[in-house]
């Protein structure tokens, strides 16, 4: 394949790795805690002459290279919803989820109560307080959320307040590093450890973050994504095109 096509191909490649990572994005504009995901790419050098590596006329030929992703972590907008269930986090903090594959964090705070009376994700993870799940009783009523996640209810008639535990928040140093475990659950690899959150870490009752895709720019981006591989593609056959004629035009040479 001539460098034109090989030039042509590495940027389709990263047109459509960028594409993917749109796509996912918009999909996810209603997912509750969902954070997007950009890609990153740089310019790759290919060097000169050698057996297994191209080469321009001695001149080093730059291709694209899909280097990694990367998570925004910045704060979606907050909706109050008057859940008493539904919780918001300031700050850099997750909630701690118990899933089957482990610890896992988030910030989807559409909770809910389930059969067992256990506190869990919309996804239906446990969650995880300080000392262990929150379980609630069956005669539990006026469930309040402190701003430091502490869960107090009034049982059956009392009139004085019970706690049914604290929610066990975590923080990281660099959250970039965290992977993603699902829509909107995180796992932490070897040697990132959760810490406490600082103080000015608030949990807000009554309220949701929703996801931090901002969809007229993703709409916007998709579209130039869009653009931009179907002029490579022209490129590339109208390089086809050239090559195919050259080919005719030799075969009428008379030998």
């Amino acid at each position: 394949m001539e460098n034109a096509g090989l030039i042509g191909l590495s940027r389709q490649i990263a047109l459509q790795r960028e594409l993917d990572v749109v796509a996912n994005n918009i999909a996810n504009i209603n997912t509750t805690g969902y954070k997007a995901d950009n890609t990153v790419f740089h310019e790759h050098l290919m060097p000169v002459a050698r057996a297994n590596q191209f080469r321009g006329n001695d001149r080093a030929l730059s291709f694209v290279q899909d280097r990694a992703t990367w998570i925004d972590f910045g704060q979606g907008a907050v909706e109050h919803t008057n859940n008493p269930l539904d919780i918001s986090i300031s700050g850099n903090a997750f909630l701690t989820v118990q899933t089957p594959r482990g610890e896992r964090y988030t910030r989807n705070g559409a909770l809910q109560i389930n059969n067992q009376g256990q506190l869990v994700t919309s996804e239906g993870f446990p969650v995880v307080g300080q000392n262990g799940p929150i379980v609630f009783q069956p005669n539990d009523r006026d469930i309040s959320i402190g701003l430091d996640g502490t869960i107090s209810v009034r049982e059956g008639q009392n009139t004085t307040d019970s706690q049914r535990g604290k929610l066990r928040l975590a923080s990281f140093d660099q959250p970039q590093r965290l992977e993603k475990d699902g829509t909107s659950t995180y796992a932490a690899p070897n040697g990132i450890a959760a810490q406490v959150p600082s103080a000015n870490v608030r949990v807000n009752q009554g309220t949701i973050e929703k996801s931090n895709v901002k969809s007229v720019m993703e709409m916007t981006r998709m579209i130039e994504i869009t653009r931009a591989y179907t002029q490579v593609a022209s490129m590339l056959q109208s390089q086809s095109d050239m090559r195919r004629s050259a080919i005719d035009k030799l075969a009428e040479v008379p030998a």
